[in-house]
């Protein structure tokens, strides 16, 4: 077991995002999980990412708040709780229109590159 506790986790920078900050909760680190990790962002008012896509497949999970995510011709709304599957090369498009911050859990395997 490998406990990680939440004033512990180190921020990292994601790529293509805005008005946003993001902490590394499980994941790149010795002893901890092999084949995926996880990310806790919150994204400010007007913040988010893309549009793009990368070759790894991502879940996101809406704690708190609301994110519009657009993805495939569709554009959809999550709220608490709600989650979304963006498969591989799928590109998406996300933004915090609300007025108060989102707190998304992101779950992805590794780049080819990390393992």
């Amino acid at each position: 077991m490998l406990v990680r506790r939440f004033n512990e986790v180190e921020p990292y920078t994601a790529p293509n995002h805005y008005d946003m900050r993001s902490l590394r909760l499980q994941g790149f680190a010795p002893n901890g999980p092999t084949k995926f990790w996880t990310g806790l962002s919150h994204f400010l008012p007007g913040g988010g990412a893309g549009p793009d896509s990368s070759p790894l497949e991502k879940v996101y999970v809406i704690l708190s708040g609301e994110m519009t995510v657009r993805s495939g011709g569709q554009e959809v709304v999550l709220g608490p709780l709600d989650s979304c599957f963006i498969g591989p090369n799928e590109e998406r498009e996300i933004v915090n229109r609300s007025n108060g911050v989102t707190t998304m859990l992101v779950v992805m395997p590794y780049p080819d590159t990390a393992k």
